[in-house]
C-alpha cells in the first residue's frame, strides 16, 4: 500500500473513532440524566415530550455510529483499491480529456461516490424522522428533490468547474488566486440568487400577508435599523415539521424568511423575538465577518489545491497517472481536486469546533439584541423553550459534545446569557435563571 495512502487510512481511523466515541459519550450522558427533568424546565416539558426528546437524541445517534463506521469502511476500501482513479479513468475515456470532458468527468466522479451514502439518507427520512412524527416528504417528492439537486449540480458544477480548469491552463503558476476570485466572487452572487432562483424549484415563497403580525414585525425592522422590504415566509411544513427561521442575501438583498411551522408554533410576540434575533445578526455585523471568513478559508483551500497539484508523488501515490503526453494537461489538476473534496473533510473536521465556537458567539449576541430589542428576555425565551419542545431538542447534551458539534449554544446557556446583565424589574412572571450545564 502506498504511503499517501496509507496516511489517508489512518486520518479515516482516527477520525472515525472520535466520532464514534463523542457520540457514545453524549448518549451515555443523555441516559444517565434522562431519569430527571431538570427542575427549571418541568413547567415546560412535561413526561412524555422529556422522554420523547431523549429518545429522538438516541436514535439519532446509533443511526450517526453506525453512518460513520459504514462511511469510515467504504472510504478505506474505495482508497486500497484504486476505484478513484479506475472511475476517473474510464469516465474520461468516454467523455474524453478535453476542458468539458474533464469537467463533466470530475462532477460525475463525485456523484457516483455519493450513491453509497443514499440508504442512509431514506432511512432518517422515512425511518427515524417518521417514527417522531416529523416527516412530511412523499417518496415522490425524495427522488423529485434528488433529481433537481443532480440537474443543477450538473449545471452549475461543471461550467464552474471548467472554468477554473480553463484559468488552470492559461495561468499555471497563478491560477489558484484568479481561481479564489472567480468561486469566490460567484458565492456572493449566489448569496443574492439563491433565494431567488434556486429556493423556488423546492419550495413556494411568499410574503408575509397583511395584517397585525405584519405591522408589528415591520415596526420592529423599522426600529431596529434593518430597513426590511419584505418578510419571507416559506412551505417548509412540505417536507418536515421542523420550524426554522434564516437570514439570506446581505446589503439591500438581505431578508429574513420565516418557516410556516414557526408561524403555526409562535405567539405574535415570539415570532418578533426570534425575528429581533435574526436582525441582529445583521446589526452585529456578523454577517460579512463569517463572508470574510469563508474567504480566507477559501483562498487557504486553493493554495492547498495549487501546491498539491505539483507533487508528483502525492498524485502517483493515489495511483493516478500524470503523463501529459497521455492524457494531456488537465490530468495535473483534476485526479488533484477529486481527492481534495473527498479527502478534505479528514482536516477540516478537526477545525470546525473553531468556526462552530464563533458560531456560537454570535448566537449569543444575537440573542442579547432581540432582549434590548424586545425590551425583555422572556419573549425569546419563550420561543427558545417553544422551539425546543417542538422539534424535540436535547436538553442534557454531553458538554464537550455540544463544544465540538453545536453551532448554536444550548437551551441551558442560551438562558443564563440572556438573563445575565438584564434590568431587573423588567422582566415580571419571567422564566427562572437557569445555570449553564457543568462540564
Amino acid at each position: 500500500m502506498n504511503a499517501p495512502i496509507l496516511a489517508a487510512i489512518i486520518l479515516i481511523t482516527l477520525k472515525c473513532c472520535f466520532e464514534f466515541f463523542l457520540e457514545k459519550l453524549n448518549a451515555g450522558h443523555v441516559e444517565s440524566k434522562r431519569s430527571r427533568i431538570p427542575s427549571v424546565f418541568k413547567k415546560v416539558f412535561d413526561r412524555e415530550t422529556f422522554d420523547r426528546a431523549n429518545d429522538y437524541t438516541l436514535a439519532k445517534s446509533a443511526l450517526s455510529r453506525k453512518e460513520t463506521v459504514y462511511d469510515a469502511v467504504l472510504l478505506g476500501v474505495i482508497l486500497a483499491f484504486l476505484v478513484i482513479p479506475i472511475l476517473y479513468n474510464l469516465l474520461s475515456g468516454w467523455l474524453g480529456f478535453g476542458l468539458w470532458g474533464q469537467a463533466t468527468t470530475f462532477v460525475t466522479v463525485l456523484f457516483l461516490l455519493s450513491l453509497p451514502g443514499m440508504p442512509f439518507e431514506w432511512y432518517s427520512q422515512f425511518r427515524l424522522e417518521e417514527t417522531f412524527g416529523f416527516n412530511k416528504t412523499t417518496l415522490k417528492l425524495w427522488w423529485t428533490d434528488k433529481a433537481k439537486g443532480l440537474l443543477l449540480t450538473y449545471a452549475i458544477g461543471v461550467p464552474l468547474s471548467a472554468l477554473i480548469l480553463w484559468i488552470a491552463l492559461l495561468f499555471p503558476d497563478s491560477w489558484w488566486i484568479i481561481g479564489f476570485a472567480v468561486v469566490f466572487g460567484f458565492q456572493l452572487l449566489m448569496l443574492v440568487l439563491y433565494p431567488v432562483l434556486i429556493v423556488p424549484l423546492f419550495n413556494k415563497l411568499k410574503p408575509l400577508e397583511d395584517g397585525d403580525l405584519k405591522d408589528r414585525l415591520m415596526a420592529l425592522a423599522d426600529r431596529t435599523g434593518f430597513q426590511a422590504k419584505t418578510i419571507q415566509v416559506i412551505d417548509g411544513s412540505k417536507r418536515s415539521s421542523h420550524s426554522n427561521a434564516y437570514f439570506t442575501g446581505f446589503g439591500r438583498f438581505r431578508r429574513i424568511v420565516l418557516f410556516d411551522t414557526l408561524m403555526e408554533q409562535l405567539g405574535p410576540k415570539e415570532i418578533e423575538a426570534v425575528l429581533a434575533h435574526e436582525i441582529g445578526h445583521y446589526r452585529k455585523g456578523h454577517i460579512p465577518r463569517m463572508i470574510a471568513m469563508s474567504a480566507l478559508s477559501l483562498a487557504a483551500g486553493f493554495w492547498v489545491l495549487q501546491w498539491f497539484s505539483g507533487q508528483d508523488w502525492f498524485i502517483a501515490g493515489f495511483g493516478f497517472s500524470r503523463s501529459p503526453e497521455v492524457y494531456g494537461e488537465l490530468a495535473r489538476y483534476v485526479p488533484v481536486f477529486l481527492l481534495f473534496v473527498i479527502l478534505g473533510g479528514l482536516v477540516t473536521f478537526w477545525v470546525s469546533p473553531l468556526f462552530n465556537w464563533l458560531s456560537r458567539k454570535h448566537e449569543f449576541e444575537a440573542d442579547r439584541f432581540a432582549r434590548d430589542a424586545m425590551g425583555s428576555s422572556r419573549y425569546l425565551i419563550s420561543a427558545l423553550r417553544a422551539m425546543y419542545k417542538k422539534n424535540l431538542g436535547n436538553l442534557i447534551p454531553h458538554p464537550s459534545y455540544s463544544r465540538f458539534y453545536y453551532s448554536h449554544p444550548t437551551l441551558r446557556e442560551r438562558e443564563k446569557s440572556l438573563k445575565e446583565g438584564e434590568t431587573s424589574g423588567t422582566d415580571e412572571g419571567d422564566p427562572e435563571l437557569i445555570p449553564a450545564e457543568p462540564a
